[in-house]
């Protein structure tokens, strides 16, 4: 009985060293397989023959310790080794590594719910980010303003070249310094025509209610209009020095078009602020009285940089006799300190839309400066440039801004198809209103940021620590275009293998607590990076010696008792 009980315990020793011996070469064929977690098989001794329990000692004889006889090893199992492997980078957007505890959440092609540790994604032709198996990658999806939207996961979708956007403008934040050492802005430019009249042969001095087709000039025989004509203004500037040019604008005459519909349209077209707020008599209006009346004039806005120019030829009408019907001089100049800037806003279309912005000069009081800023947009689809009433700022004693009003403009944008109409705020609180220091630029005021874009497609995308997929568009814009979510176990060891890289829920492992990186003890995501195998060779060469002699030392268990019992075989014959 003892020599038939070795062999099978040698045999015992050949199973054993042999699972040991199947594990490492599961291990060594697997070194370069991503993130692949390596395994190690465990032993136990088996139930051993009990020869004597062994007795405890007596009043005259020492106590006897046991005697067994060991009948061989077994597997007690095979544990898999989750510790992390080294990152390797990639630079591809695609490859995702964890850094930390956790899983990507694949779906299989029959739908059922996975993990991996393997990042090597890769975005397919229907834009889905996907494993090398076809696998959709599960992660958090996003609402229509980019926002993520917690709970349930889905399908990660990239659509690269095909998603495009725009967005429309909701703040601009401007700098810069407006002199508190520069003069009031008291006054706006007067600009006075010649006088006309209303009939033929010196008739009295025209008013607002004079026909356009019954005008007449003191030097001229005939009316300066007929019903069809095209009055358009081109050479109209404003601003400091040689001014910036104004938009073209034109104006048909009617049968029943006024000298007030005309000086209305001449205020539209100048962009002059006539809210009650702006200071002075800002508009275009006939003179009633005097040497004005049968005049058109025009006073502008207070400030250098709200004069207004129209050149002897700026105005041109379609009439042969008539082709520079209005001859305009200027009675008085604009005064004060003021400052101009123009930006690029953008519509929920993303189409740019122009807006100037005036600062000048109002008041100087104990409390402190108060500044009036004009706002206009020559893209606004309204009747005139001119956005909304003025607004103001007050600086205090210490050049520091205190108060605002009318800081969020309003620019129709009927008939475009954009939403109507384009609203954003004006944030002026980096300007400071101290003393300029240089007398060359006095005053400074520039848009630094807004935060609008115009129409972009998606070209590029990349994914944060906390595993947010940012897509980036042709028009310089980034958003997220989803989360990938990661999935944790109470105990990992107890996940089931699978092929293709995968694991799956088993008996022992938990229920996975699905989460985004970063939270709830899940890892980071490193983008561009793979996780390597965590397969140490120099230990698992080591192992496979120890196996082998093992493996041998068992088999020469069993071919010794073998040949004993061949010669107690030849001692019966």
């Amino acid at each position: 009985m003892g020599l038939t009980t070795a062999m099978y315990t040698g045999l015992s020793g050949l199973n054993s060293n042999q699972y040991r011996i199947d594990t490492i070469g599961n291990n060594v064929a697997n070194v370069n397989t991503t993130a692949f977690k390596g395994s190690r098989a465990n032993f136990q001794n088996q139930f051993s023959l009990m020869l004597s329990a062994g007795s405890g000692p007596g009043p005259t004889t020492g106590g006897t310790n046991p005697s067994q006889v060991g009948l061989g090893s077994m597997l007690s199992g095979v544990q898999r080794n989750f510790q992390p492997g080294a990152v390797e980078t990639t630079g591809l957007p695609t490859d995702m590594a964890i850094e930390g505890a956790g899983f990507f959440i694949v779906h299989d092609a029959d739908g059922d719910q996975a993990y991996t540790r393997d990042g090597s994604f890769k975005v397919s032709s229907d834009q889905m980010l996907v494993t090398n198996n076809g696998f959709r990658v599960q992660g958090f999806g996003i609402d229509d303003d980019f926002n993520i939207i917690p709970g349930l996961t889905q399908d990660i979708q990239i659509p690269l070249g095909t998603l495009s956007t725009s967005r429309a403008t909701q703040q601009a934040k401007f700098d810069g310094n407006l002199n508190a050492d520069g003069p009031i802005a008291t006054q706006g430019t007067i600009l006075s025509s010649q006088v006309f009249r209303a009939g033929a042969g010196g008739g009295p001095a025209a008013t607002a209610d004079t026909l356009l087709t019954d005008l007449y000039a003191d030097t001229t025989g005939g009316p300066l209009f007929a019903t069809g004509d095209v009055l358009t203004l081109s050479g109209a500037k404003k601003g400091a020095n040689s001014g910036r040019q104004l938009p073209e604008a034109r104006f048909t005459v009617q049968a029943d078009s006024t000298l007030g519909d005309y000086a209305a349209f001449l205020e539209n077209a100048l962009a002059i602020h006539t809210d009650a707020e702006a200071p002075g008599n800002a508009g275009v209006r006939i003179g009633q009285a005097g040497a004005d009346a049968g005049r058109i004039i025009i006073e502008g806005n207070a400030g250098t940089e709200n004069a207004l120019r129209i050149d002897p030829a700026g105005i041109i009408s379609t009439n042969s006799a008539f082709t520079a019907p209005f001859l305009f001089t200027e009675q008085q100049e604009a005064t004060g300190e003021s400052v101009f800037t123009s930006f690029i806003a953008y519509d929920s279309l993303g189409n740019p839309v122009q807006v100037n912005v005036t600062m000048a000069m109002e008041e100087k009081a104990a409390q402190g400066i108060t500044w009036r800023f004009y706002a206009e947009s020559p893209d606004n689809t309204g009747a005139s440039a001119v956005l909304g009433p003025t607004g103001t700022l007050l600086f205090n004693n210490d050049g520091m801004l205190s108060a605002s009003t009318g800081d969020r403009l309003m620019i129709n944008r009927a008939g475009t198809g954009a939403i109507n109409p384009l609203s954003f705020a004006l944030d002026f609180g980096n300007v400071t209103g101290l003393a300029a220091p240089y007398s060359a630029q006095p005053s400074t005021l520039v848009m630094t940021t807004q935060d609008g874009h115009s129409a972009g497609t998606l070209s590029n995308f990349s994914v944060g620590p906390d595993g947010i997929v940012y897509g980036t568009f042709s028009n310089g814009m980034t958003r997220p275009l989803g989360q990938i979510a990661l999935a944790t176990f109470s105990n990992p060891e107890g996940l089931i293998s699978d092929v293709n890289n995968l694991f799956r829920t088993g008996p022992n492992s938990g229920q996975p607590i699905i989460t985004t990186p970063q939270t709830l003890g899940a890892g980071s995501v490193l983008s561009g990076a793979l996780e390597m195998s965590n397969i140490d060779l120099t230990r698992e060469f080591i192992g496979l010696i120890t196996a082998t002699m093992g493996f041998s030392a068992s088999g020469r268990v069993i071919s010794t008792s073998n040949e004993l019992l061949n010669e107690l075989m030849r001692i019966a014959r």
